[in-house]
């Protein structure tokens, strides 16, 4: 680990280097690049001057425990006990900051919820978490946008999608993607029965154009058609609805809920982006014995990752052994501590594999 951090701290210094050439600060690119690389070493860094300058005090006081002066002594055998824990305590900090960073986690995301087995129950429970989400990142201070929809006669979705963009966005809810299971009485079941439901998140980080190259012309087929709500109304008179299909790979984009077709269109391609580059991602990372879909399972969003048991008022993350008793908070966006719990989960994993 001293190693890694000595050659971290040799390379922030070049960058500082770097940085004050008038070259590099002449080229704005080059100089945005390595800025950037200054700023993601520099906590690391801070940290490591501030356990080398405690670990030189500490072999100051060792010395002090030699000293003729019995006063001398009894002080610097009283201050090294809490001197060590802040060592080891900076050791800790500094094995979490060498972990590898996902690439994706300040990315923004797309968040896209379909109804699984439950019919119109599961449907109006799409909704009801695409509003849990949203109401947290309001909580964020992030941005949601409804990129599209399908919805149900009861207020319900049968798929919704949608970009959340802010800080540290995918960080917060990379965990989220799986299946979600509900337990209650429908508000369609006249007997009172509580029934088993299932929806299914996916989270994916927003890709831009230079993550994923798309040549509009040779591997897209645009087809536009006219937008419909429930049971078939038309929304609007004009083919305003517009379907992508990527023809390299065959997956298939719709979007109609702009009434013009180059929002649509352009709604369209960002969520295939996504699609795209969560495959690439996905293609990747399954050659990493030590991936982080390795950490939860299979990765498969067939697993069941979490129960919303409502007339217990409990929610369970199964991947992490984790009950809340706090139901009615977490559908109004109180997630904070399924997300905290789950973040501190796999962060000691992935020490545990590095170690």
């Amino acid at each position: 680990m001293l190693q890694k951090l000595e050659d971290v701290e040799r390379r922030y210094v070049e960058l500082e280097g770097s940085l004050v050439d008038p070259t590099v600060i002449g080229n704005r690119k080059e100089y945005a690049k390595l800025a950037k690389e200054r700023a993601d070493l520099e906590e690391i860094v801070r940290s490591y001057r501030d356990w080398k300058r405690l670990a030189a005090e500490i072999d100051g006081h060792k010395a002090l425990l030699e000293e003729t002066d019995p006063e001398i002594r009894e002080l610097a055998k009283i201050e090294l006990p809490a001197m060590r824990e802040r060592l080891d305590a900076l050791e800790a900090e500094l094995k979490h900051l060498l972990l590898p960073r996902d690439p994706n986690d300040e990315r923004n995301v797309i968040v896209e919820i379909r109804a699984g087995t439950g019919g119109e129950e599961a449907s109006l429970f799409a909704a009801q978490l695409f509003r849990m989400y949203s109401r947290y990142a309001e909580q964020q201070g992030w941005r949601v946008e409804l990129m599209s929809a399908s919805p149900t006669g009861l207020g319900g979705f049968k798929e919704v999608i949608g970009l959340i963009e802010g800080h540290g966005v995918y960080s917060r809810l990379k965990y989220e993607g799986g299946v979600h299971r509900v337990q209650r009485v429908p508000v369609t079941e006249a007997s009172g029965r509580i029934h088993t439901s299932t929806v299914t998140v996916a989270v994916l980080p927003e890709a831009d154009e230079v993550d994923v190259h798309i040549d509009e012309t040779k591997d897209l087929r645009i087809d536009v058609f006219r937008s419909s709500g429930p049971g078939g109304q038309s929304v609007n008179t004009t083919d305003s609805a517009v379907r992508v299909t990527h023809l390299p790979t065959g997956l298939v984009v719709a979007c109609q809920d702009e009434k013009s077709q180059h929002k649509n269109k352009a709604k369209a391609i960002k969520i295939l982006r996504a699609r795209l580059l969560e495959r690439a991602q996905e293609e990747q990372q399954a050659e990493l014995a030590q991936s982080r879909r390795s950490m939860v399972g299979t990765g498969d969003r067939s697993e069941r990752i979490r129960t919303y048991n409502f007339p217990q008022g409990r929610v369970t993350d199964h991947r992490i052994n984790f009950t809340l008793y706090s139901l009615d908070r977490v559908i109004e966006g109180d997630i904070e501590p399924l997300i905290d719990a789950l973040n501190t989960h796999y962060q000691a994993e992935a020490l545990k594999a590095a170690s």
